[in-house]
């Protein structure tokens, strides 16, 4: 083991929690929960903090995810919890080609390149962070890519969420 590793008081174990900041809650609601179909599970607002929050999850159990959904309550205040809103996140998908279908056909703009090998060696594809004219439904400034899960990852989210 490398002496770095050892001397490391923790372990990430996972993702816990995705925060992702807009103008606009409804927006990244229309995609999160809409189209995506995410729980919404909570709201949250604070003045200090300068955001009204929707907490949604992803899964269930000790693999749930919380993603939060957060707009400034002041546009023009600090913090500005909708600068950069966030680089990407990668989500596991049980069946991609279904889902790349199905978002298309629902609004959802994905980024050119279509479904490909990733780094990782999973099938991958991205939805587009901005959206157009002809599929204005996108990660409103978030790239976001969605990984085919392999059976294993698939079995494991069966049995420990549900």
């Amino acid at each position: 083991m490398d002496t770095q590793d050892s001397a490391r008081p923790f372990r990430v174990l996972g993702i816990q929690q995705i925060a992702i900041g807009g103008l606009s809650k409804e927006r990244l609601k229309t995609l999160w929960v809409d189209k995506l179909g995410l729980a919404l599970t909570g709201t949250f607002q604070s003045e200090r903090e300068n955001v009204e929050e929707d907490i949604c999850a992803i899964g269930g159990g000790p693999l749930k995810v919380e993603v939060d959904l957060m707009q400034p309550v002041d546009a023009e205040k600090k913090p500005a919890v909708h600068v950069t809103p966030l680089n990407h996140v990668g989500l596991w998908i049980d069946d991609l080609s279904r889902a790349v279908a199905w978002l298309t056909a629902n609004g959802v703009r994905f980024a050119p390149g279509g479904i490909r090998k990733g780094a990782a060696g999973f099938d991958i594809c991205f939805l587009h962070p901005k959206g157009n004219e002809e599929f204005p439904v996108s990660g409103e400034g978030v790239l976001i890519e969605l990984v085919q899960a392999p059976a294993e990852v698939i079995d494991a989210f069966a049995r420990l969420s549900g």
